[in-house]
C-alpha cells in the first residue's frame, strides 16, 4: 500500500469554495456522490478539483460548471439585479463523501 499525501490547501483554494448549495435539486445529487458549490466566476475545473481535494481531503472523478445569470426583479417600483454566480457540481470517486454541514476543517 502506498501512502497517499495529503496535498497542500492555500488561501485561493479556500476562497474558490465559497458556499455550498443547498437545494432540492443539490441534494439529490448528494446521493449519487455529487456535491455543488458557488465559486468564482473566474475559478477552472482543475482549481476546483484541487482546492476540493485539498480541503475537503476526497478524490474528485469530474467538475461540470455552470454560469447563472442574475435574475431581474423589482422592488418598490425600482429595478434592481442580482448578481451573476458560477457553480460547480463536483461529482466524487465512488465511497468518498463530504459533509457541507459540518464546515471545513
Amino acid at each position: 500500500m502506498s501512502k497517499v499525501k495529503k496535498k497542500q490547501t492555500t488561501p485561493r483554494m479556500f476562497d474558490i469554495i465559497q458556499a455550498p448549495v443547498i437545494t432540492e435539486k443539490a441534494t439529490m445529487g448528494s446521493e449519487h456522490g455529487r456535491v455543488t458549490f458557488i465559486v468564482p466566476m473566474d475559478a477552472s475545473k482543475a482549481e476546483i478539483a484541487e482546492a476540493v481535494e485539498a480541503v475537503f481531503d476526497v478524490s474528485v472523478k469530474a467538475v461540470n460548471t455552470l454560469r447563472q445569470k442574475g435574475k431581474t426583479k423589482r422592488f418598490r417600483g425600482h429595478l434592481g439585479k442580482r448578481s451573476d454566480y458560477k457553480k460547480a457540481m463536483v461529482t466524487l470517486e465512488n465511497g468518498q463523501t463530504v459533509d457541507i454541514t459540518a464546515g471545513v476543517k
